[in-house]
């Protein structure tokens, strides 16, 4: 693999990787204040729809993105309802919003614009555009390794996948050194010490969970207005699954967790790499055994190294508050 190959993959990785941290991070806030959120996929898929059909209609990807976030935060207060006012299972309450948001976006969209179950194709004016960082042309063409790392994996990128950047270190702030942070961590670990201390349990979670609804649905719209440009049925195939996979082996923490999305979308990035290619010895392997690779990832990672990741403790366990 000669090195323009080498940096072509890697920036795949990093288009592939930016809807992952979204919503990796998402389920961080959620988890970590005790509510398992099965719901990531479902979230993702309507914020896809929500983002492709307001950018249609309106003309501008920055609406699509608002009704994604909005979308995705809907969703959320329909799983806290469940969960946390009325104590019901969290992993049914995600399931449900899953099998329901994957029955609905296609109807509507079948519904409101009679194109198979799909949005119209966006135009380049309604959807997110690359942006070109200063002098990355410039440096592209004069500086040896460094310049055309510059120029084709760190420039070139739509705002959203700079945004998810920048959320990894933004979260690890609000959960490690703010005060909600501190909160948020309580909650997840001893609702009941939280309690004690006068402070809302059912709030605090309420709070994480429109932080999860709005980061999935951002999430979403990077898969319908700038990696792709419209919505199709099931396009998050499986991503917020992979991205709950991802917050677990990255046990819960933001950087691990970056690092967790990384290697899940290389293998993405490989995956399409090898397609067609004809390997010595072997031949051409199956495209559906190249696509099986970043999911036979996550189940190895997983099996390997769930058990050595330590849950918030009341995660998944309803509160109750003692009268």
């Amino acid at each position: 693999m000669d090195y323009m190959t080498l940096l072509s993959v890697l920036d795949g990785t990093v288009r592939t990787a930016a809807p992952l941290v979204l919503a990796a991070l998402a389920g961080l806030f959620a988890e970590r204040s005790g509510v398992v959120d099965i719901g990531l996929e479902g979230k993702m898929l309507a914020g896809a729809f929500a983002a492709a059909a307001a950018a249609s209609v309106t003309g501008s990807p920055w609406l699509g993105l608002l009704a994604a976030i909005l979308a995705g935060i809907a969703l959320s207060m329909v799983h806290a309802y469940a969960t946390v006012t009325h104590h019901g299972n969290q992993v049914v309450s995600g399931m449900a919003i899953n099998i329901l948001v994957a029955g609905l976006t296609p109807t509507l969209a079948f519904a409101w614009f009679q194109q198979g179950g799909q949005t119209p194709i966006l135009q380049s004016g309604e959807r997110f555009q690359s942006i070109t960082l200063p002098l990355a042309d410039a440096l592209g063409d004069t500086i040896p390794v460094l310049g055309p790392l510059y120029r084709e994996v760190i420039s070139g990128h739509n705002i959203l996948v700079y945004a998810a950047v920048l959320a990894v270190p933004v979260t690890a702030w609000v959960v490690y050194r703010s005060r909600f942070g501190l909160r948020l961590r309580a909650v997840g670990e001893n609702p009941s010490a939280v309690d004690t201390a006068g402070i809302s349990v059912a709030k605090l979670r309420y709070q994480a969970l429109v932080i999860c609804g709005a980061l999935t649905g951002a999430a979403g719209a990077y898969l319908s207005t700038a990696q792709g440009a419209g919505f199709v049925r099931d396009m998050t195939a499986g991503m917020g699954y992979l991205a709950l996979a991802a917050l677990i082996f990255g046990k819960w923490k933001p950087a691990p967790t970056l690092a967790a999305c990384l290697l899940f979308a290389l293998a993405d990035a490989v995956q399409i790499r090898l397609q067609g290619v004809d390997i010595p010895g072997i031949g051409i392997i199956p495209v559906q055994f190249i696509q099986m690779l970043p999911y036979v990832l996550t189940v190895l990672l997983l099996a390997g190294f769930v058990g050595k990741a330590v849950a918030p403790k009341a995660s998944g366990i309803p509160y109750v508050k003692e009268r």
